[in-house]
């Protein structure tokens, strides 16, 4: 598991903060949709910088993968993904979807 960073998400959603990828997204309805600016993106919009899985520390099924990410018109944030038995099976999809040439990790 690459966890370099910290042993907590949101750890690392502070140390990203830091280096300034500030925005939050939520996924709904086959989008990826910029909290701040309510602005939607499909699978093909975004660029994944970084991956991070996490295992839970009181419950080893308790997984999730933090994605540091930018969009096609230059917004940067992080987005929080459960994974696992309690995945959202939609969500996971939409993160498949996410051309390869858009992958960094």
């Amino acid at each position: 598991m690459e966890n370099a960073y910290t042993r907590h998400e949101k750890d690392a959603i502070d140390k990203f903060e830091k280096e300034g990828y500030t925005d939050r997204f939520r996924y709904e309805s086959g989008v990826l949709i910029n909290l701040e600016t309510s602005k939607k993106y499909k699978p093909k919009d975004l660029t994944i910088l970084k991956e991070i899985r996490y295992e839970g520390m009181s419950n080893p099924d308790d997984l999730s993968i933090l994605y540091i990410l930018e969009t096609n018109d230059g917004a940067k944030g992080t987005f929080l993904m459960a994974y696992g038995p309690s995945a959202d099976t939609e969500t996971a999809t939409f993160f498949k979807d996410v051309p390869d040439k858009n992958y960094h990790r």
